[in-house]
């Protein structure tokens, strides 16, 4: 019985690490969704998933003959997929 003026408290207890967790798990889920969203990277996206400068990219890896790459018009363009696989055999090749 609730007394006249008396509202009960309601107490929750919250796992932080559950949680955590759980928006670690989705965070994931997004990223790989958006990672296969992406058919074609631009310069501007190879900068970013390389974390290297365009300079850089030219005096690496762009030029090597199995690196995928088209231009059009004055912009390049990378097939996603590709290129990820090329960057990866290619790192583990400069180690």
């Amino acid at each position: 019985m609730i007394k006249s003026g008396v509202i009960p408290m309601i107490k929750v207890q919250i796992n932080e690490n559950e949680i955590r967790e759980l928006a670690l798990e989705k965070i994931e889920e997004h990223l790989k969704k958006v990672d296969t969203e992406m058919v074609y990277w631009d310069t501007n996206e190879l900068k970013r998933r390389t974390c290297m400068s365009w300079p850089t990219i030219l005096s690496t890896f762009f030029h090597h003959v199995d690196f995928p790459k088209f231009k059009i018009g004055q912009k390049w363009y990378f097939p996603a997929k590709e290129a990820q696989e090329f960057l990866l055999l290619w790192l583990r090749e400069h180690r």
